[in-house]
C-alpha cells in the first residue's frame, strides 16, 4: 500500500514560502513502487507505524544485506547532496591512492575552495601521506582534503568524470557530479536512493569502514625545521557515532557521512546493526526547525526499521552494480578478516596507538560501547536482493 505521508507539519518562519514538491514520476531503479512521490512502505501484522516526527524531503530505509528497501519517502527525488557525496569520492578514488603515499601540496591544490568551505586545516608547501589525508575527508569533511586527493588523482576535472561512472556503475543514475566535494554547484544532485547505494558500495571496503567509523584522530600540524612535528585533534562531524549538541550516540552505529550547504540543508547516511541486522538510513533535507533534525529524524528512522524488519514487506530494492552478475555463486566466506584485510599494512597495523583511529567491527570507548565486538561488516560482497543470508556473522 501507499501510506499517506508519515511526518508531522512543523513550523516555519516563513509560511508564505512555497515548498518545492518532488516530481509526479520519478526513476523506477530498485522498484516501481520507489518511483511514486510520497511514503511508500507496505506494513504486515505486528509492524509499527512509521514515526511521525520525520520532515526530511526524501528519506529512505534499507537492509544493507539482503539490499531490501523497507520503506521510503521520494527515494528518487533528485536534490543536492552537500557533503555526502564525499562517500561517492571515497569510493571511487580510495583504491587508487596507496594510503601510505606521502604528498607536499601544492598552493594551486589549495585554490578555488568554496566560501564558506568545511576544511581540516591543510597547509601549502606541507606533507601529508593519503591516510591523513583520507582522515581530513571523512572526520571533518574537508573540502581541502578533497581538493588534495584530486590533484593526486589527475585533477579536479578527471576526478569528476571517474566518480560519474562509478555512480553509472553503481545504477546511482539520480546523482550528477559537478564538484567532488559536494559543495553547492548548478546541476549537482544526487536522492536518497542513490546515496544508500553509494554507502553500501563504500562498506564493502575495508579503508573505507575504517574511515567513516573513526571517532577521533590525530591531525599532523606545521613543519617546522629542527621540531617534531605537532599534531592537533580532529573528531567525526557525524553526531550520531560522537553524540554532541543534544545528539547520543546511537547503538550500533558504525558511520557513514553528513552534510550540510545552503542549497543542501542537511543531508545525512548512516549504517547501524542490532539484533543481527545491519540497516542503512539516508535523509535529505528535513524542513523541521528542529535542532540536529537530520540525526533525530534518521535515529528515528532507524529504530522503526529494527522494530519492522521481517513485519514489513519490502517496496524495492538496493540494486548491485552492472559488474556483479546475479547469477554469479556466493564467494567462500572469509575467515577472520575480509579479503581486503592486510596484516602486513604498515597504516592499519599502526591503528591501535594513539591515533584516535577505530575501525567499524570494534570502535573503542565509551562513545560507541554499545557497538562492542558485534561483526558488521556485509560479508559477501554485493549480496544481491532476495537472496538469504547463508552465513552467520562471527
Amino acid at each position: 500500500m501507499t501510506a499517506a505521508p508519515s511526518f508531522a507539519a512543523t513550523h516555519d518562519n516563513n509560511p508564505d514560502r512555497k515548498k518545492p514538491k518532488p516530481p509526479a514520476m520519478m526513476s523506477s531503479v530498485g522498484g516501481a513502487q520507489l518511483a511514486k512521490p510520497g511514503t511508500q512502505v507496505r506494513l504486515g501484522p505486528g509492524a509499527p507505524v512509521l514515526p511521525k516526527e520525520v520532515s526530511g524531503r526524501s528519506w529512505i530505509v534499507a537492509d544493507a544485506e539482503t539490499g531490501d528497501v523497507l520503506a521510503a519517502h521520494n527515494a528518487h527525488w533528485r536534490l543536492p547532496p552537500a557533503s555526502t557525496l564525499k562517500m561517492l569520492f571515497a569510493d571511487t578514488l580510495l583504491p587508487k591512492l596507496p594510503k601510505t603515499t606521502v604528498h607536499k601540496v601544492a598552493p594551486e591544490e589549495l585554490a578555488d575552495l568554496g566560501d564558506g568551505s568545511s576544511l581540516v586545516g591543510i597547509k601549502e608547501n606541507q606533507s601529508y601521506t593519503v591516510h591523513d589525508l583520507w582522515l581530513g575527508v571523512f572526520l571533518r569533511s574537508g573540502n581541502d582534503a578533497v581538493h588534495v586527493l584530486s590533484s593526486m588523482n589527475d585533477g579536479i576535472d578527471k576526478t569528476v568524470v571517474d566518480m560519474q561512472k562509478h555512480a553509472e556503475e553503481l545504477q546511482a543514475l539520480d546523482t550528477k557530479v559537478v564538484s567532488p566535494d559536494g559543495y553547492d554547484a548548478p546541476g549537482q544532485v544526487s536522492s536518497a536512493y542513490d546515496l544508500t547505494l553509494i554507502a553500501r558500495s563504500g562498506m564493502q571496503k575495508k579503508d573505507f569502514r575504517e574511515y567513516c567509523s573513526t571517532v577521533s584522530a590525530d591531525f599532523p600540524g606545521e613543519e617546522k625545521k629542527g621540531k617534531k612535528r605537532e599534531t592537533f585533534k580532529i573528531q567525526n562531524t557525524n553526531r550520531l557515532l560522537t553524540g554532541s549538541n543534544g545528539i547520543a550516540p546511537y547503538k550500533g552505529i558504525a558511520g557513514v557521512k553528513n552534510g550540510s550547504t545552503t542549497q543542501a540543508g542537511s543531508t545525512f547516511t548512516g549504517i547501524a546493526e542490532r539484533n543481527d541486522r545491519v540497516l542503512l538510513v539516508t535523509v535529505m533535507h528535513p524542513e523541521s526547525d528542529e535542532s540536529m533534525a537530520v540525526y533525530k529524524e534518521a535515529g528515528r528512522l532507524l529504530d522503526w526499521g529494527f522494530a519492522a524488519s521481517g513485519k514489513v514487506t519490502p517496496i524495492g530494492e538496493l540494486v548491485p552494480p552492472t559488474s556483479a552478475e546475479p547469477s554469479s555463486p556466493d564467494p567462500e566466506p572469509v575467515k577472520n578478516g575480509d579479503a581486503d584485510d592486510d596484516p602486513a599494512d604498515p597504516v592499519a597495523a599502526s591503528q591501535t596507538g594513539s591515533s584516535g583511529i577505530g575501525v567499524a567491527l570494534s570502535v573503542a570507548g565509551a562513545v560507541l560501547a554499545g557497538l562492542g565486538t558485534a561483526m558488521f561488516l556485509i560479508r559477501r560482497r554485493w549480496p544481491l536482493p532476495n537472496r538469504a543470508r547463508r552465513e552467520p556473522r562471527a
